[in-house]
Protein backbone atom coordinates (compact mmCIF):
# COMPACT_ATOMS: atom_id res chain seq x y z
CA UNK A 1 0.00 0.00 0.00
CA UNK A 2 2.75 2.17 0.86
CA UNK A 3 4.75 1.25 -2.06
CA UNK A 4 1.55 1.88 -4.46
CA UNK A 5 0.91 5.54 -2.91
CA UNK A 6 4.80 5.96 -3.05
CA UNK A 7 4.36 4.99 -6.68
CA UNK A 8 1.81 7.19 -7.84
CA UNK A 9 3.44 10.20 -6.05
CA UNK A 10 6.42 9.85 -8.03
CA UNK A 11 4.19 9.63 -11.17
CA UNK A 12 1.99 12.53 -10.40
CA UNK A 13 5.25 14.69 -9.81
CA UNK A 14 6.98 13.47 -12.70
CA UNK A 15 5.40 16.24 -15.30
CA UNK A 16 6.25 18.61 -12.87
CA UNK A 17 9.76 17.66 -12.38
CA UNK A 18 10.51 16.95 -16.17
CA UNK A 19 10.37 20.32 -17.71
CA UNK A 20 12.63 21.94 -14.54
CA UNK A 21 15.27 19.53 -15.11
CA UNK A 22 14.82 19.99 -19.49
CA UNK A 23 15.21 24.10 -18.67
CA UNK A 24 18.06 23.44 -15.96
CA UNK A 25 20.19 21.69 -18.97
CA UNK A 26 18.86 24.65 -21.48
CA UNK A 27 20.19 27.07 -19.08
CA UNK A 28 23.68 25.46 -18.25
CA UNK A 29 24.41 25.34 -21.70
CA UNK A 30 23.30 28.56 -22.71
CA UNK A 31 22.64 31.29 -19.78
CA UNK A 32 21.68 34.43 -20.27
CA UNK A 33 23.84 37.35 -19.78
CA UNK A 34 22.34 37.63 -16.55
CA UNK A 35 23.47 34.55 -15.55
CA UNK A 36 27.09 35.17 -16.19
CA UNK A 37 29.66 35.80 -13.58
CA UNK A 38 30.92 39.43 -13.03
CA UNK A 39 34.18 37.63 -14.83
CA UNK A 40 32.39 36.89 -17.84
CA UNK A 41 30.71 39.80 -18.22
CA UNK A 42 33.34 41.60 -18.07
CA UNK A 43 35.68 40.05 -20.24
CA UNK A 44 32.24 39.50 -22.63
CA UNK A 45 31.08 43.15 -22.35
CA UNK A 46 31.74 43.92 -26.29
CA UNK A 47 28.87 41.19 -26.99
CA UNK A 48 26.55 42.05 -24.21
CA UNK A 49 24.11 43.18 -26.47
CA UNK A 50 23.75 40.59 -28.45
CA UNK A 51 24.54 37.54 -26.01
CA UNK A 52 20.75 36.59 -25.53
CA UNK A 53 20.70 35.90 -29.30
CA UNK A 54 23.36 33.78 -29.42
CA UNK A 55 22.98 30.00 -29.53
CA UNK A 56 24.17 27.35 -26.83
CA UNK A 57 27.38 26.74 -28.78
CA UNK A 58 28.47 29.91 -29.51
CA UNK A 59 27.69 31.14 -25.66
CA UNK A 60 29.81 28.04 -24.69
CA UNK A 61 32.64 29.24 -26.94
CA UNK A 62 32.76 33.03 -25.51
CA UNK A 63 32.59 31.53 -22.12
CA UNK A 64 35.65 29.49 -23.28
CA UNK A 65 37.27 32.19 -23.99
CA UNK A 66 36.31 34.33 -20.98
CA UNK A 67 37.40 31.17 -18.69
CA UNK A 68 41.43 31.85 -20.38
CA UNK A 69 41.26 35.40 -20.32
CA UNK A 70 43.14 35.67 -17.06
CA UNK A 71 45.79 33.74 -18.10
CA UNK A 72 46.08 35.31 -22.02
CA UNK A 73 49.06 37.66 -22.93
CA UNK A 74 48.22 41.59 -22.48
CA UNK A 75 48.24 41.47 -26.44
CA UNK A 76 46.24 39.25 -26.36
CA UNK A 77 43.76 40.04 -24.40
CA UNK A 78 43.88 43.18 -26.47
CA UNK A 79 43.09 41.55 -29.74
CA UNK A 80 40.74 39.80 -28.26
CA UNK A 81 38.58 42.63 -27.01
CA UNK A 82 39.26 44.50 -30.00
CA UNK A 83 38.02 41.15 -32.06
CA UNK A 84 34.62 41.31 -29.90
CA UNK A 85 33.86 44.99 -30.32
CA UNK A 86 34.60 44.23 -34.25
CA UNK A 87 32.22 41.37 -34.54
CA UNK A 88 29.87 43.04 -32.27
CA UNK A 89 29.67 46.12 -35.01
CA UNK A 90 28.31 43.47 -37.90
CA UNK A 91 25.25 42.84 -39.58
CA UNK A 92 23.66 39.37 -39.48
CA UNK A 93 24.88 38.80 -42.68
CA UNK A 94 28.16 40.52 -42.43
CA UNK A 95 28.33 37.68 -39.62
CA UNK A 96 27.45 34.81 -42.05
CA UNK A 97 30.05 35.91 -44.73
CA UNK A 98 32.80 36.49 -42.34
CA UNK A 99 32.13 32.56 -41.19
CA UNK A 100 31.92 31.39 -44.62
CA UNK A 101 35.13 32.66 -46.00
CA UNK A 102 36.78 31.36 -42.21
CA UNK A 103 34.83 28.29 -43.70
CA UNK A 104 36.78 28.62 -46.66
CA UNK A 105 40.44 29.65 -45.76
CA UNK A 106 40.61 26.49 -43.34
CA UNK A 107 39.76 24.85 -46.84
CA UNK A 108 42.87 25.90 -48.65
CA UNK A 109 45.95 23.97 -48.99
CA UNK A 110 48.95 25.30 -46.17
CA UNK A 111 50.41 26.94 -49.17
CA UNK A 112 47.30 29.21 -50.28
CA UNK A 113 47.00 29.71 -46.63
CA UNK A 114 50.47 30.90 -46.09
CA UNK A 115 49.96 33.63 -49.00
CA UNK A 116 46.92 34.70 -47.53
CA UNK A 117 48.50 35.28 -44.22
CA UNK A 118 51.21 36.97 -46.19
CA UNK A 119 48.69 39.53 -48.38
CA UNK A 120 46.93 40.14 -45.33
CA UNK A 121 49.65 41.16 -43.45
CA UNK A 122 50.80 43.27 -46.23
CA UNK A 123 47.57 45.01 -46.42
CA UNK A 124 47.77 45.88 -42.71
CA UNK A 125 50.92 47.42 -42.95
CA UNK A 126 49.18 49.91 -45.50
CA UNK A 127 48.30 53.41 -44.20
CA UNK A 128 44.73 53.63 -43.22
CA UNK A 129 43.70 55.70 -45.78
CA UNK A 130 45.16 53.02 -48.74
CA UNK A 131 43.51 50.20 -46.50
CA UNK A 132 40.13 52.46 -46.73
CA UNK A 133 40.31 52.97 -50.55
CA UNK A 134 41.09 49.34 -50.65
CA UNK A 135 38.52 48.43 -49.15
CA UNK A 136 35.99 50.42 -51.41
CA UNK A 137 37.24 48.69 -53.96
CA UNK A 138 35.27 45.79 -55.56
CA UNK A 139 37.23 42.89 -55.58
CA UNK A 140 39.05 41.81 -58.31
CA UNK A 141 38.16 38.65 -60.55
CA UNK A 142 40.02 35.96 -59.00
CA UNK A 143 40.50 31.87 -59.91
CA UNK A 144 41.27 31.21 -56.65
CA UNK A 145 38.75 29.85 -54.59
CA UNK A 146 36.17 31.96 -52.44
CA UNK A 147 38.26 33.81 -49.74
CA UNK A 148 41.60 33.32 -50.99
CA UNK A 149 44.27 35.67 -51.44
CA UNK A 150 42.31 38.09 -54.08
CA UNK A 151 43.60 41.37 -55.00
CA UNK A 152 43.37 44.15 -53.91
CA UNK A 153 40.35 43.96 -52.11
CA UNK A 154 41.53 42.89 -48.21
CA UNK A 155 38.43 39.80 -46.33
CA UNK A 156 35.53 41.68 -44.84
CA UNK A 157 37.14 40.66 -41.66
CA UNK A 158 40.95 40.12 -40.64
CA UNK A 159 41.41 36.25 -40.54
CA UNK A 160 41.91 35.29 -37.50
CA UNK A 161 45.24 34.62 -35.62
CA UNK A 162 46.36 31.23 -36.65
CA UNK A 163 42.76 30.96 -38.77
CA UNK A 164 44.84 29.15 -41.35
CA UNK A 165 46.00 26.20 -39.10
CA UNK A 166 43.14 25.94 -36.19
CA UNK A 167 39.72 26.74 -35.17
CA UNK A 168 39.10 30.41 -34.06
CA UNK A 169 39.70 31.63 -30.03
CA UNK A 170 36.97 33.80 -30.58
CA UNK A 171 33.69 33.87 -32.35
CA UNK A 172 32.37 33.62 -35.48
Amino acid sequence: MIRTALLSLVLALAPALIPSVAHAQIALGSPSWSQLSPQEKQVLAPLASDWNNLDAQRKQKWRGIAQRYPKMAPDEQQRIQQQMKSWAELTPQQRQAAREQYKSLRQLPPEKKDEVRQRWQEYQSLPPEQRRELATRPAAPSSAPAGAARSPAPPMTPPPQGAATSEPARTR
